[in-house]
Order: C-alpha cells, then structure tokens, then sequence
C-alpha cells in the first residue's frame, strides 16, 4: 500500500479544514462551497477513502501515529468492516448417518 508524504497529508488537511470553516461561515457562496468540495475531493484521494469526513479523520490518525502503527491500524479495520458486511457465521448442521 502506498502512503502520501506526511507533509502533504499535512498540507491538505490544513487546507480541507480552512476551506470548511470558511464553507461553515458563508454556506450560500457558491465559489467557497465548490473550493470546499475540491479540498475534501483531493482527501479522499490522497486518503483513499469515499468521504471528505473519513479522509480528513484518515488524514488526523496518519498524521498522530508511526506507519506501521496505521497500517496495523487500517488492516484492523479493513478486516471488521469485512466482517460485519458477511454477518454471522452460519452453523451447519450434519446430516452424516441420516
């Protein structure tokens, strides 16, 4: 898995959270609202992630831990997201003698 450069994790961040406050103090403006979704755009590719709210929450634990901390991290959540997308395991009953 490749991983950005902590700075521009940094960069982009910092970025993506001026825009939003700047989003939050003028929701009508347009042109701030289209920059705002441009910064969280450019997250989630930078993070992987779907969302500009999980790659910014991505972005915060990168930036907070060692790599092989977040890799252990995001493998660990990889595997119960997999989990809770299968349900429970089913029993099966045999049917060995019937």
């Amino acid at each position: 898995m490749l991983l950005p450069a902590k700075t521009e994790v940094s960069r982009q961040l910092r970025r993506y959270r001026g825009w939003e406050r700047m989003m939050l103090a003028s929701p009508a403006d347009r042109a701030v609202r289209a920059v705002f979704e441009d910064s969280g755009y450019t997250l989630c590719v930078l993070m992987g992630k779907r969302c500009a709210r999980e790659a910014a929450d991505a972005a915060e634990r990168y930036l907070r831990s060692t790599l092989t901390t977040y890799l252990q991290e995001q493998n660990g959540r990889r595997h119960r997201a997999l989990a809770a997308r299968r349900g429970p395991t089913p029993v099966r009953h045999s049917t060995a003698g019937t």
